[in-house]
């Protein structure tokens, strides 16, 4: 059958990719495969227990909760049942809950356990259109997911057939579901997607790569965000199983566990594997050392659909057997494919990551897109490391005058829910929505982002930074793990660098340098001039406004958790000036004292 709603999947697969384990989830210390036939009557079960309650078409139902499968359980149950699924991270604040969930007169809300539940459960009576929580987990006192299916058990004879004609009533073009943007720049906006916008969006990429009933991924990027939703139903589509992982904390025992084929992450997970692998081989020693670091640079130089002499395919055969093979091992023994959004790559990683045969499709999307605008696609070998492919089929670009990505399509949002002020904003009257960031079409046909229009600044002197790009490219330095560039309308630009520590730790030790923690870590003089030393490197790749004049060390780590990145692991650029405003009036007072 054609799907044309989201919940047309689970018949999709049902009659085309029917598997004994369509979703999986860990559960304690055992994964529990749930079938497709399983998939679909669970979700049923749950469509016609919460009409059993009184569920409307139209009706908000929030889910707060890690990726497991009660989330795409809900997710098809609301779909089909006309309800609008609103997914919230686990991790705001009380403030941002009470804010959403008022906002999209939520009236269920779905939690993993105790912990949220007795977080989010005292909102009942406090947000007038809030019923009633449930818990996905056991929890002494709350109402469990289970007593939902029993629910739908009795009054399936009744229900049935009423679920039935509300299936066959909704059109594509109604909205299945409201997501809140991260509000890391204001208030969080509620942007309303359709069936259409989904279903338009995941069939269009499921095309670019060979993958279905044979093979398994993993979730473990948040399924409330965009990104990790339509790969999830593009895998589905695909009829490829998906183990989900709930913590980051599982990430690497569930690829070992699993042996994915394909999974999604972001930039920061790869830099993380990549500077992992390297920190490895750095502890070989003799022809073991030489033989790993001459198979990365073979790999640093890779280039998709390039003419390979047959000398190059003869070393990289060599350095597949020899090292790429292992790294390959480590990572589960099958893994072919990462998808890789929500950022840029640092192109030596896609390149070496390719040459090891685990290919890394970037991509280019927003939450107001449903998302995926362009990605690379294997199936074809459109693929080119430093962009993020080519534009879906369906979907349009231009590049305006001042350099922003203009786009239009099937995707694009319906608008920002109770804000027509804010959509037309962003929607112009041709339709086209600005999604201020900065690119261009390369070879005409790559899309290719080179800075996000409101975090380019310019210098006092009249030239613009884009702090992406040189950010990227101090982070190809083994001591680097985060770093954020300044300089808004000052006379240079600089830098605040979190070093990657746990480098800097067995760098320091192989030195003789003794240290007691991070703080005099950072201030040891052979540190500080080692630094300086990776930052003139990759100076001399900049364009001479472009160089970092001056730079300090941060002794701590940035992460979600501390506030400075964001869910999707992106720097809080206001959160971090705003942090560090001290050091940075300290790095650029001495200029200013100058005028």
């Amino acid at each position: 059958m054609p799907v044309k709603r989201t919940f047309d999947i689970l018949e999709h697969c049902l009659e085309n990719s029917s598997r004994p384990d369509a979703v999986c989830g860990k559960y304690g210390n055992e994964w529990i495969p749930f079938s497709t036939a399983q998939f679909a009557r669970q979700s049923e079960l749950l469509a016609l227990g919460l009409m059993a309650l009184g569920l409307k078409k139209g009706d908000r139902v929030a889910t707060v909760s890690g990726n497991r499968p009660e989330w795409s359980f809900v997710d098809m149950a609301l779909s089909m049942s006309g309800a609008v699924h609103v997914p919230v991270y686990p991790t705001i604040s009380e403030e941002e809950y009470r804010y959403i969930f008022a906002h999209a007169e939520t009236r269920f809300v779905f939690v993993s356990d105790d912990k949220l539940y007795k977080k989010l459960s005292p909102m009942i009576g406090q947000i007038a259109s809030l019923e009633q929580v449930f818990t996905f987990n056991a929890v002494p006192g709350a109402t469990n997911i289970e007593s939902l299916y029993q629910l739908g058990t009795q009054h399936e004879t009744e229900l049935a057939p009423v679920l039935q004609q509300m299936k066959d009533s909704i059109e594509e073009d109604e909205m299945v579901t409201m997501i809140y943007t991260s509000g890391t720049t204001g208030i969080p906006k509620g942007v309303m997607l359709s069936h259409r916008n989904l279903v338009s969006n995941f069939t269009a990429h499921a095309n670019n790569f060979d993958l279905g009933t044979a093979h398994k991924s993993i979730s473990f990027l948040p399924l409330c965000h965009i990104f990790e939703r339509i790969v999830n139903y593009n895998f589905l589509y695909k009829g490829i199983g998906v183990y989900y992982v709930e913590t980051l904390a599982q990430i690497m025992p569930a690829i070992k566990e699993v042996q994915p084929h394909i999974f999604c992450g972001v930039p920061r997970l790869l830099e993380r594997v990549y500077n992992s692998i390297l920190t490895k081989g750095k502890q070989l020693t003799g022809i073991k050392k030489r033989l790993f670091f001459w198979a990365v640079d073979l790999g640093r130089i890779y280039e998709h659909n390039m003419k390979m002499s047959p000398w190059y395919r003869l070393k990289l055969a060599i350095a597949d057997k020899l090292i790429y093979s292992k790294w390959r091992a480590g990572l589960g023994g099958n893994l072919q494919i990462v998808v890789s959004g929500g950022a840029a790559l640092q192109p030596r990683i896609a390149r070496v990551f390719s040459a090891a045969k685990i290919y890394v499709l970037e991509g280019y999307g927003l939450t107001e897109t449903s998302p995926v605008v362009a990605v690379g696609n294997l199936r074809t070998l459109e693929l080119k490391v430093g962009t993020n492919g080519p534009v879906l089929p369906g979907v349009q670009v231009k590049i305006a005058a001042d350099g922003e990505i203009l786009t239009k399509g099937p995707n694009l949002m319906l608008g920002y829910y109770r804000e027509p002020e804010l959509t037309a904003e962003v929607i112009d009257k041709e339709g086209w929505f600005h999604t201020g960031d900065i690119g261009i079409l390369d070879e005409g046909k790559y899309l290719k982002i080179t800075d996000r229009k409101k975090e380019m600044f310019k210098l006092t002197g009249g030239k613009y930074i884009a702090p992406q790009m040189i950010e990227n490219k101090l982070k190809e330095s083994m001591f680097i793990d985060q770093v954020i560039v300044i300089g808004d309308h000052e006379k240079f630009a600089s830098a605040l660098i979190s070093p990657n520590f746990e480098y800097l730790h067995d760098w320091c030790s192989s030195h003789q340098i003794l240290f007691k923690d991070n703080l005099e870590v950072i201030n040891h003089p052979k540190v500080q001039a080692e630094m300086l030393k990776e930052v003139k490197e990759i100076n001399k790749t900049l364009g001479q406004h472009e160089e970092i004049k001056r730079f300090r060390l941060i002794a701590d780590s940035w992460s979600a958790q501390t506030g400075e990145l964001s869910q999707t692991l992106k720097l809080k650029r206001k959160v971090i000036e705003a942090k560090y405003k001290g050091l940075i009036e300290e790095i650029f007072a001495p200029s200013r004292e100058e005028d």
